[in-house]
């Protein structure tokens, strides 16, 4: 049960921001931001580490002070903003000279590291691997502009100026914690099946392979991509 504490943390994170946001309750925004830290903090936490504790008490303490000040909602309009500038940073920076595209890295591995990839599936692999960093830097950019244009609780209202227009906080939130991920699973799925079309020898049998397949690429891939 555990094992699968990070998991549920994610998945409720986002449902807790939207209820947030949709009723204004803000005791709600608090679990919500508790949450988040507690899933950012949990790696260390799980391993005893004592500074992760002491972190988690600080970031506890520091949503019960924005809370008392009617700012809970704050903390809540940076992960979608951040999350998708890492990832669009994450893909982007494979582009470089040097470097192997992170979507042919994928497939290298997925293919069992061949000596070498078909010229066409590496073109494809780094055209791909550049949508997937436009994809989320589009992403991050209208996240922060409903970020900075909600009303109530927005960033701009919570800096004291007035918005040239304003949206609801409750439609920030549809796109940030909701539509966000409606919108990368069908691109996710939409690139798999135009893939499997035209590039139809594949190791995987179907989706649900090429899903678990990635899955178990380990905590190790991930980290490489990084360094």
């Amino acid at each position: 049960m555990i094992s699968r504490l990070p998991a549920v943390l994610a998945v409720a994170y986002p449902l807790l921001a939207h209820a947030a946001a949709w009723t204004g309750r803000a005791v709600l925004a608090l679990v919500a931001g508790f949450v988040l830290a507690l899933l950012m903090l949990w790696p260390a936490l799980a391993r005893g580490r004592a500074m992760a504790w002491i972190a988690l008490l600080l970031c506890a303490a520091g949503l019960l002070w924005l809370h008392d000040r009617e700012l809970g909602t704050l903390p809540l309009l940076a992960p979608p903003v951040l999350l998708n500038a890492f990832l669009a940073w994450l893909f982007a920076r494979t582009l470089s000279a040097g470097r192997r595209p992170l979507i042919e890295h994928m497939i290298w591995t997925l293919h069992g590291e061949p000596d070498a990839i078909d010229p066409r599936i590496a073109a494809y692999a780094r055209r791909l691997t550049a949508a997937w960093a436009a994809l989320f830097a589009l992403l991050a950019a209208l996240n922060l502009l409903l970020a900075l244009l909600a009303v109530p609780d927005g960033l701009l209202v919570s800096a004291g100026v007035t918005p040239p227009f304003s949206v609801p906080l409750s439609l920030w939130s549809l796109f940030a914690n909701l539509l966000n991920h409606v919108i990368v699973g069908a691109f996710f799925l939409a690139e798999y099946v135009w893939r499997k079309r035209y590039f139809p020898e594949q190791p995987y049998k179907h989706f649900y392979d090429f899903v678990s397949r990635i899955a178990r690429l380990g905590p190790a891939f991930w980290r490489s991509l990084v360094q």
